[in-house]
C-alpha cells in the first residue's frame, strides 16, 4: 500500500484502525498515536474537527456527522483542511465483515484550477454584463441621436416646404405680372425693359431653386424612385427646353436619338441633365458645339454631355463641384453662383450612380453618367402628334383661380384675361360659397394653390368636384416640388404646375386641361 499515490486507511467493524500507508499519514498530518493500529475513527475525526478541518461548530458533533456520512454508504467527500488550503478527496466503502476502507487523494491542484476557472468565468460574465450595459447605453444614445436627427430632418423638411411657399410666392406674382407686361409691351419702347425684368426674375428663381434643391438633398427630403424609362423621352424634352438658349448663343446643340431603356428616377435624372446641358451651353463660346448622347459600356449606358467650351485642367476637377465655386474664366463668360455642378454631384450620389469627368483647358469637357440598362422592358412612351396650341381668345375658357395671396390672384387674372380667358378668382372656398361665385357659371378648369389657409389645394379640388358634379379638370399650383405631393396629385387626376409659374408651362397645362374638359376639342373642330 505504501506505493499507492492515495492514502489508505482500513478500519474494522468497531471502526478501529487496522492498517494504513505512509501516504495516509502524510496527507492527514495526524499525531503518531492516531496513526497506530487500534486508533478509533472517532478520535481521528475529533482531532481533525478540533483542528478546524471539518468546518465551524462543535467538534464532537462535526466528528459524529462525518463518521455517519462515511459509514452510511459508498460516498465521496471533498474537504479543505484548515487554513493551509490543502484539499483532500475522501472516498469510503464498507467491507463485507462490517469494516470500512477510506482512501484519501490530494486534489488541491484540480480544485484550484476549477476555482480559477470559475473566477475567470465570473470575471468574463461581469465583463460581458459591463460590455452589454455599455452597448445598451451606446445604442440608447445612438437611438436618441437618430431620433433627434429624424426630428431635425422632419423640421428641416417642414421648413423647406414653408420656405418654398413663402419665398416663392412673391416671386410667382412678379413673374405673372412680368409675363403680362411682356405681352402687352410688344412693339413698344418698354419691350426691352420688360424682357430685362423677366431675365432678372429668372436669375433669382434659378438661384433660389438651386439652394432649395441642395437643402432638400442634404435633408433627405428628395427620395429617389427608380423606374424603367426610355432615355429618348428625356432627350426630346432636353432639346425642346435648351434649343432656344443654344440658338440665342449661336451654339449647335446636337441631341443623338436613342432607343435605350434604363432604370432611374426620371425627375432627378432630368434635373442632372438640365444642369449639365445648361452649363455646357453657358460655358461654350459663341458658335461652338454641344453634344448629348448615349454610348453602351458593358451592361450599362453612358450618358455624355460634351461641349467645346473653355475646359479646365485635372487639378481643378474637384474645385468645379464645390459650392459657390467658379473658375475665373468661366465667371467672365456667364452669370451664376456656381451651384449647378454641386447639385449634380449630390443628385448622382443620391441615385447611387457614377459621375465621370474628362476635361482639358481649352479643349472642352465631357461629363458622363453611367446608367443601368433595363432589358425586355416596355415603359409607356408614345410620341403623339403635337396638339396645336389652343387660341385662348377663341376658346374663352372659364378659369377659376384659387390662391390665398391676393397679389398672385391679381397677376394670374391679368395674364389669363390677356389670353382671352373668362377668369374668376377667390382667396378661399368660403369666399366661393359666400359670394356664390359659381352660380350660373361653371368653370372649364380650376387652378388651385396647394397651401391654402384652412385646407390643402387637393382637398379643395375634391370639394369643388363633389359640389359641381362631374370631373372638373384641375391643376395644383405649388412651390412644393416634392415627389410626394406630385404623386398625391397624379393619383387624383390633378396636374401640377410649380411656382414660380412660367407662362409657357402654364399655357401647356391649360391646354391639357382644356382638352380634358372638351373645350379644346370642340373649339379646334
Amino acid at each position: 500500500m505504501d506505493h499507492l499515490p492515495q492514502g489508505i486507511a482500513v478500519f474494522d467493524a468497531g471502526l478501529r484502525l487496522t492498517a494504513s500507508n505512509h501516504r495516509y499519514n502524510g496527507l492527514l498530518h495526524l499525531p503518531a498515536d492516531l496513526t497506530r493500529p487500534g486508533s478509533a475513527l472517532f478520535d481521528i475525526a475529533l482531532f481533525m474537527a478540533e483542528r478546524g478541518d471539518l468546518g465551524p461548530g462543535d467538534a464532537a458533533r462535526l466528528a459524529i456527522e462525518r463518521i455517519n456520512l462515511l459509514t452510511s454508504a459508498p460516498v465521496t467527500v471533498t474537504q479543505r483542511l484548515g487554513t493551509a488550503g490543502q484539499v483532500l478527496e475522501f472516498h469510503s466503502s464498507r467491507l463485507p465483515d462490517g469494516g470500512l476502507v477510506i482512501s484519501f487523494s490530494d486534489v488541491t491542484a484540480r480544485v484550484r484550477a476549477e476555482e480559477q476557472l470559475e473566477q475567470m468565468n465570473q470575471s468574463l460574465e461581469r465583463r460581458v454584463e459591463e460590455r452589454t450595459a455599455a452597448l445598451r447605453q451606446v445604442n440608447g444614445e445612438l437611438e436618441a441621436a437618430r431620433a433627434k436627427a429624424d426630428a431635425s430632418n422632419h423640421d428641416k423638411t417642414r421648413f423647406l416646404a414653408a420656405a418654398s411657399h413663402d419665398l416663392l410666392q412673391p416671386l410667382n406674382a412678379a413673374r405673372l405680372y412680368t409675363s403680362t407686361l411682356i405681352e402687352r409691351a410688344k412693339s413698344t419702347a418698354f419691350a426691352e425693359l420688360a424682357n430685362s425684368i423677366e431675365a432678372s426674375l429668372t436669375a433669382v428663381e434659378d438661384i433660389m431653386s438651386a439652394l432649395l434643391d441642395i437643402s432638400r438633398i442634404d435633408s433627405g427630403a428628395l427620395k429617389p424612385a427608380p423606374a424603367p424609362m426610355q432615355v429618348q423621352d428625356l432627350l426630346r424634352k432636353t432639346e425642346v427646353e435648351f434649343a432656344p438658349m443654344a440658338r440665342e448663343r449661336s451654339i449647335a446643340l446636337r441631341i443623338v436619338p436613342t432607343k435605350a431603356t434604363i432604370l432611374a428616377d426620371k425627375a432627378l435624372l432630368g434635373r442632372i441633365v438640365q444642369n449639365l446641358v445648361s452649363n455646357a451651353i453657358k460655358y461654350t463660346p459663341v458658335g461652338g458645339k454641344v453634344l448629348v448622347g448615349l454610348r453602351r459600356r458593358g451592361n450599362r449606358w453612358r450618358l455624355d454631355v460634351i461641349d467645346a467650351g473653355i475646359g479646365f485642367n485635372k487639378d481643378q476637377h474637384k474645385l468645379v463641384f464645390a459650392e459657390f465655386s467658379r473658375l475665373e474664366r468661366g465667371a467672365r463668360m456667364a452669370q451664376g453662383l456656381g451651384l449647378g455642378l454641386s447639385i449634380v454631384q449630390r443628385l448622382v450620389s443620391a441615385l447611387g450612380l457614377t459621375l465621370e469627368l474628362d476635361s482639358r483647358e481649352g479643349h472642352g469637357s465631357r461629363f458622363s453618367i453611367y446608367l443601368p440598362e433595363v432589358r425586355n422592358a416596355r415603359p409607356a412612351s408614345k410620341r403623339e402628334d403635337a396638339t396645336p396650341e389652343p387660341d385662348f381668345g377663341t376658346l374663352s375658357l372659364r378659369v377659376l383661380c384659387v390662391d390665398n395671396e391676393r397679389a398672385i390672384l391679381e397677376a394670374m387674372e391679368g395674364l389669363l384675361s390677356h389670353w382671352g380667358c373668362d377668369v374668376r378668382t377667390a382667396l378661399s372656398l368660403k369666399q366661393i360659397d359666400r359670394e356664390r361665385l359659381l352660380e350660373g357659371w361653371y368653370p372649364d378648369l380650376v387652378l388651385m394653390d396647394y397651401h391654402l389657409d384652412q385646407t390643402s389645394g387637393l382637398d379643395a379640388i375634391e370639394w369643388l368636384r363633389h359640389n359641381l358634379g362631374g370631373h372638373l379638370p384641375a391643376a395644383l399650383v405649388t412651390a412644393d416640388r416634392s415627389p410626394a405631393v406630385r404623386t398625391l396629385a397624379e393619383d387624383r387626376g390633378i396636374a401640377v404646375v410649380t411656382k414660380p409659374v412660367k407662362p409657357a408651362a402654364l399655357r401647356a397645362a391649360i391646354s391639357g386641361l382644356a382638352n380634358q374638359s372638351g373645350r379644346g376639342t370642340r373649339r379646334a373642330e
